[in-house]
């Protein structure tokens, strides 16, 4: 066990995310942090220089106490990514500074910052799994079929300045163009072929702002929920979307939902893909989840789902497990 003293914080933040205002309140943070006697080591997403890839590579875990995220999914997905690729175990707090929050939704994360700093200056975590979609993972979705260039091609300043409500008028106006798409579906339960507009495979409860897309989905039960929606006329388009909003989906006949630790995603022409808001990969997809391979920052009245992780000792790094209740289901900002 190193004795190195813990008293660093890696904050990765996106200056752009969002209505771009969480790079007012960096002096409020570091100035918490100081308080408490940690230095905070600040990297810009998307600067020249070092990238996030880079310092990881080459970082200490044993002299930081955690790294602290501030962005939407996207951001929170890069950082992920780089996380798991350089085998970082370092706790993760999230500051959702974005436009729909959706991966820290999951954890019922103000975006307030003062309750977002006291969050990450606590010492209560949750474990959290992680997707994978061939070579790359995500915290949240990953999206296929007619509608998941949504949010590409959303003008970021229409984004910004309408947030989710941008996503879902751009959505109705490709209805008129959507055509079905033939995708092959292979779980250990079987193969079968669809004709779908759209589906996702989700990690958690939210997606786009669709806070209850999928309400019986745990962050960290090990499970994929996937939700396909198949072939409709425009009227049960209309219908399904009005559920969709509801949370009333669940049964309806054009509406298939399933969990499962495995997929396979086949199709025979090109099918646009989406991972936690950004470009996704190419077909054919092959999706696992890695189990709890997030330790996440919560408020203290959060309760985790078994087994939840107490930061007892946090200048050795020293954990240990405590029995849990269920996570509760999240107050909406």
């Amino acid at each position: 066990m190193s004795t190195k003293e813990k008293n660093k914080v890696l904050l990765f933040y996106n200056a752009h995310s969002g209505n771009g205002t969480f790079k007012n309140n960096l002096d409020y943070v570091i100035g918490k942090f100081q308080e408490k006697g940690l230095q905070v080591v600040p990297l810009r997403a998307a600067s020249r220089g070092k990238t996030l890839g880079d310092v990881l590579a080459d970082i200490d875990q044993d002299e930081y106490r955690q790294i602290i995220v501030s962005g939407g999914d996207g951001t929170i997905n890069v950082c992920v990514n780089h996380m798991i690729n350089n085998d970082i175990h370092l706790p993760l707090a999230i500051f959702p500074s974005g436009t729909a929050n959706d991966f820290a939704y999951n954890f019922g994360i103000s975006t307030d910052i003062r309750d977002m700093v006291d969050i990450a200056l606590g010492d209560k975590l949750v474990e959290a799994d992680v997707g994978r979609v061939n070579d790359k993972y995500f915290i949240n979705v990953a999206a296929i079929g007619s509608l998941v260039d949504v949010s590409q091609k959303t003008d970021p300043r229409l984004k910004n300045t309408l947030g989710t409500m941008a996503y879902y008028l751009k959505s109705l106006s490709e209805v008129p163009t959507l055509k079905p798409l033939s995708v092959r579906i292979i779980t250990d339960e079987g193969i079968r072929d669809e004709k779908i507009y759209f589906m996702v495979v989700m990690n958690g409860k939210s997606a786009g702002g669709f806070k209850k897309l999928a309400l019986e989905s745990s962050i960290n039960d090990g499970l994929l929920d996937v939700m396909i929606f198949k072939k409709m006329n425009v009227v049960e388009m209309a219908a399904t979307t009005f559920k969709v909003l509801r949370g009333k989906h669940i049964g309806d006949k054009n509406v298939d939902c399933f969990q499962t630790r495995k997929l396979r995603l086949e199709a025979g022409s090109h099918v646009s893909t989406d991972i936690d808001g950004e470009t996704g990969e190419e077909f054919p997809l092959d999706f696992s989840v890695l189990k709890g391979r997030l330790k996440i920052f919560v408020a203290p009245d959060i309760m985790p789902a078994d087994p939840s992780i107490e930061l007892t000792d946090i200048d050795n790094g020293e954990y240990s497990i405590d029995e849990g209740q269920s996570l509760p289901e999240p107050k909406t900002d």
